[in-house]
C-alpha cells in the first residue's frame, strides 16, 4: 500500500519533512513494510484490531515516537485503520523530548512517558475524529507548540549538514560537510550522533540506499549496474550487500 504524501504546513516545515497517511476500510489483515530512510517520526493510529510491529511482535499504543529504522520492520494491522505519520528531520528528538536518539534506534518511545504534556487530551481529541485533515491539523498544532517552546535547543548546524547530505544523495565526503559546518571532524561527528542517533557516515549510507531503492522500485534503469554506479556504490557486490543489510533481501528478489 502506497501512502498519501502531504506537505507540512510552512509553520512546521523546518523540522517536519513530510506527512504520510495510510487508510483502509477493508476487514482483512494488512502488512506494511518499512525500511531505513533516515527520518524518525511521530505516528498516530486508529485501528479496529491489533496494531503490531514485527519482528518485535509488540502491540503499540495510539500515538508514539519512533527512532531511526535501521533493520526492516513490518506493521501488522487487523481490520480498518487510519495511520498518520509525521516524518521529522533527524535533529528533533533530543531537542523536543530530551531523548537520546540512539536509545530508540529500531525502537519506539511512548509519549505517555513525556512529562508536562497532556497526551491523554491529545489522544482523546484525535480519537474523537476520523477526519484525516482535522487530525493532521491537531498534530501540527501540537508540534508547533513544542517547537515554540523548545526551538532554542535545536542544533541548526547539524540541520544544515543533514540537508547537505540529502541534497547530495549521500554521495558526499563527511569531512567536507564538517568543514562547511565550521567544525573539526571529531566535534562534528560527536554532535551529529548526539542529535540524530546515527553517525554522519551511517546517515549518508541510508540516504544513498533510499535513492537506489526508489530507482529500483520505479524501474528507472536498464541494468542493475546503472543503479550501482549512478548511486556511488563501488561495485555491484557492494550495492547488493548494502541493500540486503537494509531490506533483508537482494535487489533481484526484492523487485519481483
Amino acid at each position: 500500500m502506497n501512502p498519501k504524501i502531504i506537505h507540512p504546513d510552512k509553520s512546521i516545515a523546518l523540522f517536519v519533512k513530510e506527512i504520510l497517511v495510510f487508510e483502509s476500510t477493508d476487514e482483512y489483515r494488512c502488512n506494511l513494510p518499512f525500511y531505513a530512510d533516515g527520518y524518525p517520526g511521530l505516528l498516530f493510529q486508529r485501528s479496529k484490531g491489533d496494531f503490531l510491529i514485527s519482528p518485535h511482535n509488540k502491540k503499540m499504543p495510539h500515538i508514539f515516537l519512533y527512532g531511526q529504522t535501521i533493520t526492516p520492520i513490518t506493521i501488522n494491522i487487523a481490520g480498518p485503520f487510519q495511520i498518520i505519520v509525521f516524518k521529522f528531520y533527524p535533529f528533533v528528538l533530543r531537542a523536543f523530548w530530551d531523548i537520546h536518539p540512539e536509545s530508540i534506534n529500531d525502537s519506539c518511545y511512548y509519549l505517555e512517558a513525556t512529562p508536562h504534556t497532556d497526551i491523554r487530551q491529545l489522544i482523546t481529541e484525535l480519537s474523537s475524529s476520523s477526519n484525516c485533515h482535522n487530525n493532521i491539523r491537531v498534530l501540527s498544532a501540537f508540534l508547533l507548540n513544542l517547537f515554540n517552546t523548545k526551538k532554542d535547543n535545536l542544533d541548526f548546524s547539524i540541520k544544515q549538514a543533514i540537508l547537505n547530505i540529502i541534497e547530495n544523495n549521500g554521495q558526499v565526503a563527511i569531512g567536507e560537510i564538517a568543514k562547511e559546518a565550521r567544525l573539526n571532524i571529531r566535534t562534528f561527528e560527536r554532535r551529529f550522533l548526539k542529535e540524530t542517533g546515527l553517525t554522519a557516515k551511517q546517515f549518508a549510507k541510508i540516504v544513498q540506499f533510499q535513492t537506489s531503492l526508489k530507482q529500483l522500485t520505479s524501474k528507472d534503469f536498464h541494468r542493475l549496474t546503472d543503479i550501482v554506479y549512478e548511486n556511488g556504490f563501488s561495485d555491484q557486490s557492494h550495492f547488493i550487500r548494502v541493500f540486503k543489510s537494509f531490506t533483508g533481501s537482494t535487489p533481484a528478489s526484492f523487485n519481483k
